[in-house]
């Protein structure tokens, strides 16, 4: 079977990333490649790195017309079985495209929509108008979360067009033996500056308002002097963070580590994960934490919340405020009550495995390309 996936970009994002995991995963018989509509950044390198075809449509903004039929040839040259497409620019022309070069099976990943809010900006009549009638050009939407279902639900996709398949992580990666975590601890603090007897909090996530990782430094602010902030991640929001550290006089103790490849590696540095965002589709973070073995304190996951209560007992929801993320990390961080081992991993990271996800998705595209 022959699969094409377009993309809005491939720089590196939650969404890119989701599909770079997944195509390391979906069954075997299933060729893949992907295209990006623009911007074909650090995930497309990975991709090709891995041996994918990646596709550069060089699609000038959201207005380019003139990409639609560029979009519809090259589907059409591919003979592929199946359109898969990811974001909301790449689902109004891939699916359109899609249909114009007489591909029937056409299915549409949904990554972050809100009843209000769609990939972090405002959902206007005209922009909830077109998601609907290129919904209609599909076969099937898969929503991420029940909440990102039940928001289709409300604007009116019929239930019968939806799929709820989650994102997954790769949780055989946050597996080390514990001589490996000691040692990639040490070396992972020691290259991020952080001092010896430092007790770690992280953050991931892009640097966007709506991680509200303003929370963190202003928690921070009220902790011991031994507290460190690792933030992992890139955004627009890095200047505004750098100076409300400095105007907080927490600069010295706040790090940002930038956009990683090393996530797992990286979190065996950390002593919690503290996620303050109210916005979240999925919670894709919250789940590295928990597979990494640490304490979780979030604002919202609707991962979890799909899930039976012990399914992360190491996870506690709290209010996205300073006060109650510096009292929650205050518990976590006593130093007088600390231990570098991992926690036991939770069941909701065994349901969220990439392997389990992947092949729920296989049969997805089985399914559709024998209708």
């Amino acid at each position: 079977m022959r699969i094409l996936h377009i993309v809005t970009g491939l720089a590196s994002g939650g969404a890119e990333r989701q599909l770079q995991l997944l195509l390391r995963h979906l069954p075997a018989h299933q060729h893949c490649e992907v295209l990006a509509l623009t911007n074909p950044g650090a995930v497309a390198a990975g991709l090709r790195a891995e041996g994918v075809t990646v596709h550069h449509l060089g699609m000038r903004g959201n207005r380019d017309v003139g990409a639609l039929p560029r979009l519809a040839r090259q589907v059409r040259a591919g003979r592929y079985d199946l359109v898969h497409t990811h974001l909301y620019r790449a689902g109004l022309y891939g699916r359109t495209a899609a249909r114009l070069a007489g591909v029937r099976a056409v299915v549409a990943t949904e990554h972050s929509l809100h009843p209000g809010v769609i990939e972090g900006r405002p959902v206007t009549r005209g922009v909830k108008g077109l998601y609907l009638a290129a919904e209609r050009l599909g076969s099937t939407t898969v929503a991420v979360s029940r909440q990102v279902a039940q928001t289709l639900h409300a604007w009116g996709v019929p239930p019968a067009r939806v799929e709820l398949i989650p994102n997954g992580i790769d949780a055989a990666r946050y597996r080390h033996p514990p001589a490996d975590r000691a040692a990639t601890r040490a070396r992972v603090r020691a290259e991020l500056g952080l001092p010896p007897g430092s007790r770690v909090i992280g953050g991931i996530g892009r640097l966007v308002p709506g991680k509200r990782f303003h929370v963190l430094l202003e928690a921070l602010a009220g902790l011991d002097a031994a507290a460190r902030l690792v933030l992992v991640g890139e955004g627009p929001e890095r200047p505004a963070l750098e100076r409300l550290a400095a105007g907080l006089g927490v600069r010295d103790r706040l790090v940002l580590a930038g956009e990683r490849d090393d996530v797992p590696d990286l979190l065996t540095a950390l002593d919690v994960l503290a996620a303050p965002s109210t916005e979240e589709t999925f919670g894709l973070g919250v789940l590295e934490g928990l597979a990494a073995g640490l304490p979780v304190r979030h604002s919202a996951c609707p991962a979890l919340d799909e899930l039976p209560p012990g399914a992360a007992p190491q996870a506690r929801r709290i209010p996205s405020e300073a006060a109650a993320y510096t009292a929650a990390l205050r518990e976590l961080l006593d130093l007088d009550d600390h231990t570098t081992d991992p926690l036991p991993r939770p069941p909701a990271v065994g349901h969220y495995d990439i392997v389990r996800v992947a092949a729920d998705l296989g049969a997805l595209y089985d399914r559709l390309a024998r209708a």
